[in-house]
């Protein structure tokens, strides 16, 4: 098997645009839509949509390497960063408080061009409370960079990266690259989405680094976005690529085998639009759930309000399975009884809405 740098004419990556021409189209417009809502949000609501996009990719940008960090110690790292608590608060995590610094340099430096040592600082960052890892320094040693799968001794070799010794020069040759590449289709969203594609095939193929060159070439692909449209882009790529994993490693393993990654740009620039798309929703939420809160506040008791912050914690998603009574006592520490008549007041207030009857009822937030 050959892998696509050892063909000769790599890295000259060809594809046919025809097939990602809509789907360029309509990022144009989810993107522009997007713009927009969050142009009309106030600046409580920007902040607040800006945090949960970045704990989102924090989060499943780490959970797709099969790392799973703190949640609250991400948003805890990210608002100290910014200067949003009053009083620092102690972040115990060192991976969580890593991740989300990492976030907030690559989105500071969004309009950058790219460079090697940009690369490094990041890695460096990123890396922090890593063990047996060279943090911000290319992969050294002459054991082969392989992806493998499987148990001992039945291990299966996905793709194996070109040798440490290359890395250098390669990288080299992917920066310039990167700040000086052109595109068959012009217009600043379609060279963002492909250049957004090709960068992070091109990224992974080289793997430069002895560990997360995942998290950093999912960043890499995010920049290019932001760059190229000349504003951070309000998406998380990670979220999307981690709700179906082994369609991304077998369109990453299909592309690293051949020049010709016409299918890859086809399933990326799909990734990127349903990233904006979840973005979309997102925001959509934040707002009706500060509507919400206008219209209820006032209403509700200590043990509803725990509750329904709750469920609004799983955002757009939903409330997996619905608010039922046994979980509201799990939530609120109440007796049944007092359960049952605050879910049936908040039921009569509308603020859920019931589903089923009898031992199978549940209730869903009404935020419409």
């Amino acid at each position: 098997m050959m892998y696509n740098w050892q063909f000769l004419e790599w890295p000259d990556f060809i594809y046919e645009v025809k097939e990602v021409q809509p789907l360029i189209l309509a990022f144009a417009q989810e993107t522009g839509e997007i713009s927009g809502v969050i142009q009309g949000l106030s600046d409580e609501l920007k902040q607040e949509t800006l945090l949960q996009l970045m704990l989102s990719e924090a989060v499943k940008t780490s959970e797709i390497e099969g790392e799973y960090i703190s949640r609250e110690d991400v948003i805890s790292s990210i608002r100290n960063n910014l200067g949003l608590n009053e009083t620092l608060i102690n972040v115990k995590d060192q991976r969580a408080g890593g991740v989300a610094q990492w976030m907030l340099e690559v989105r500071k430096s969004f309009d950058q061009p790219l460079s090697l040592n940009m690369l490094k600082v990041w890695h460096n960052i990123l890396m922090t409370g890593a063990r047996n890892v060279n943090p911000g320094q290319w992969r050294i040693g002459a054991e082969p960079m392989q992806i493998i799968s499987g148990t001992y001794g039945r291990e299966v070799v996905h793709y194996e990266a070109p040798p440490s010794s290359d890395v250098p020069k390669e990288m080299e040759r992917f920066v310039q690259w990167y700040n000086k590449a052109t595109f068959p289709l012009k217009g600043e969203v379609a060279e963002a989405v492909l250049r957004s594609a090709v960068a992070h095939l091109y990224f992974e193929s080289i793997h430069p680094f002895e560990d997360g060159n995942g998290r950093i070439g999912r960043a890499i692909a995010e920049k290019a976005l932001s760059q190229s449209i000349g504003r951070p882009v309000m998406l998380s790529l990670s979220k999307i690529i981690e709700h179906d994993k082994a369609t991304y490693y077998a369109a990453l393993k299909e592309a690293q085998q051949s020049l010709d990654i016409t299918a890859w740009i086809n399933y990326f620039a799909a990734v990127i639009l349903e990233a904006q798309r979840d973005a979309k929703a997102m925001v959509q939420f934040t707002l009706k759930k500060a509507q919400f809160f206008d219209r209820y506040k006032h209403q509700l008791n200590e043990r509803q309000l725990k509750a329904i912050n709750k469920m609004l914690e799983k955002g757009a998603d939903g409330f997996e399975g619905g608010m039922t009574a046994k979980k509201y006592i799990g939530i609120s520490k109440a007796s049944k009884a007092t359960a049952t008549r605050d879910l049936q007041q908040l039921q009569e207030m509308g603020v859920l809405i019931q589903e089923g009857a009898g031992r199978s009822v549940k209730y869903q937030l009404n935020l419409v």
